[in-house]
């Protein structure tokens, strides 16, 4: 079978040169300035992941986020301090796991129990070799104020005569969630501090 050749085209090659050669005329004419990038997605991507807030409130949020405990537990109250670090409080969620052996790496002190004057040196020590910025939250009656032995000549009257108490938590001994309490208004109180400014102070 052989294909015609013969057959009559609809336009001739010269119109259709013309045509063509038109269309490019036009999309070079339509195209003398460059189309602006679609660089808006840049604008939606910082807005999305660029948070803008003060330096202080950045260390304070860490800072409050991952309390480290030095233990010092010299009385009592301990066995409450306990039951916080069980799984039905759950002070991890406090960024509290891990209870530090070495005050070198705390930077809180929960003071549970009464406190002699003969221990009271090693308590100050433990407080002493803290790294800066440190706590102290005063747990319970004896670590207020010597609670129900305040009056006996070997006992000291409050940890505040001491160590700077930022909080106290009282009862005798005070329940888990007053502990829980005091652990949140001590994260408030380092909200408020000021880092830069003022010697460091709220």
């Amino acid at each position: 079978m052989e294909v015609s050749s013969g057959r009559e085209h609809l336009y001739s090659d010269t119109e259709l040169d013309l045509l063509e050669g038109q269309v490019i005329e036009d999309l070079k004419a339509a195209s003398q300035e460059p189309i602006s990038d679609p660089d808006s997605w840049l604008d939606e991507e910082l807005s999305q992941n660029v948070l803008l807030t003060r330096l202080d409130w950045i260390i304070n949020w860490g800072r409050r986020s991952s309390m480290w405990p030095v233990i010092c537990f010299p009385a009592c109250c301990a066995f409450e301090f306990i039951s916080v670090m069980g799984p039905r409080f759950d002070m991890g969620r406090f960024g509290m796991e891990v209870l530090r052996a070495s005050p070198r790496q705390a930077d809180l002190l929960i003071t549970a129990g009464t406190l002699t004057w003969k221990m009271a040196p090693n308590v100050r020590r433990i407080y002493n070799q803290m790294a800066e910025p440190k706590w102290v939250i005063a747990m319970g009656a004896c670590g207020i104020s010597g609670g129900i032995f305040r009056s006996s000549y070997n006992v000291v009257p409050g940890y505040n005569r001491i160590v700077p108490v930022d909080v106290y938590v009282p009862g005798c001994p005070p329940r888990p969630e007053a502990l829980l309490y005091g652990i949140q208004m001590l994260q408030k109180k380092i909200a408020r501090r000021g880092n830069f400014a003022n010697g460091g102070q709220p």
